[in-house]
């Protein structure tokens, strides 16, 4: 790779990432994005998306993401589709690394995202965005009247479950343990819901459908008995793991691994800002991801004025 130092590079081609880069494009910044090899973040898996502003018609989560790029692109920046595997930013000018080679840049912005936790099931990933979701804000919509059935039982689970409900027919929480791992408050809440009722010590063991969902087979871990259970949808509500791995060592991480942020969207090393899922782990919406683009950059455009000026 060139051993130009960039003014910045983008670790990442979710919403936060791209918006990032269309920002840092206007901004004569000439951003250097790594996308992955995973382009294009949890939208990439998404089935119709309709609560981006701009489209008052549905939108294919591969086509939103395809405009993002596409627009950025256009603006200037460029986009390589590699992994980044490390760095060093330890020292100053930051070094970036991918299996190419390395380079330095005067600032990054990690847009890394974070991936729900799965089952592993393989019925499970065919039938995502087709009565499988990972987020209840996101889809809920879609299943008014439905019956559903929520999988986990610590505070995301709750919440998923008593946000189902507003359009929900019935909620089933399918909890491998007997008893929840969500705060005190949650469970009183959820327990109190006519709509909830929970299946204790059982797990799915195949998501039933054939281009849609129509049901789940479960297995009771206490008895061994295997049943089915009739929904129109499956929420996985088992938690998210930030893809911060590489910057273990690099960057203050939380105890989940997530960035920690000092005002708003700065990290523990100067130049270094986070945008997106990477340190959310409240919203993680597509909309919030690409607003903390906007903030990442506009922090770093001003911390790159500073420090190009004094240099």
């Amino acid at each position: 790779m060139s051993e130009e130092v960039k003014k910045l590079v983008i670790i990442g081609s979710g919403p936060a990432g791209l918006t990032a880069a269309i920002y840092g494009s206007r901004a004569d910044l000439n951003p250097l994005v790594f996308t992955g090899t995973a382009y294009g973040g949890q939208l990439m898996v998404s089935s119709e998306v309709e609560n981006f502003p701009g489209f008052p018609d549905p939108v294919l989560g591969p086509d939103l993401m395809e405009r993002m790029r596409a627009q950025a692109q256009r603006l200037g920046a460029t986009l390589v589709q590699e992994d980044v595997t490390g760095v060093d930013f330890k020292n100053y000018p930051l070094e970036v690394r991918t299996a190419s080679g390395s380079l330095k840049a005067y600032s990054v912005i990690v847009a890394t995202g974070a991936n729900p936790k799965r089952l592993n099931l393989e019925t499970e990933m065919r039938l995502m965005g087709k009565g499988v979701s990972n987020c209840a804000v996101c889809d809920g919509f879609f299943f008014r009247g439905r019956k559903i059935a929520v999988v986990g039982g610590g505070d995301t689970a709750m919440e998923e479950a008593t946000f189902l409900t507003k359009f929900a027919s019935s909620v089933q929480v399918i909890h491998r343990r007997s008893e929840l791992r969500a705060s005190a408050a949650l469970q009183k809440e959820a327990f109190a819901n006519p709509k909830i009722s929970f299946i204790w010590s059982t797990v799915v063991t195949e998501v039933l459908g054939d281009g849609k969902v129509h049901g789940v087979r479960l297995k009771n871990l206490d008895s061994g008995k295997e049943s089915e259970l009739a929904v129109d949808g499956l929420f996985v509500a088992i938690g998210y793991e930030p893809n911060t791995k590489i910057f273990e060592g690099q960057l203050e991480l939380d105890r989940a691994g997530y960035i920690e942020v000092r005002n708003e969207t700065e990290t523990s090393v100067p130049g270094v800002f986070v945008a997106g899922d990477a340190h959310d782990h409240r919203y993680r919406q597509a909309i919030t991801a690409a607003a903390d683009g906007c903030r990442a950059l506009l922090d770093a455009e001003k911390f790159l004025k500073v420090k190009l000026e004094v240099s």
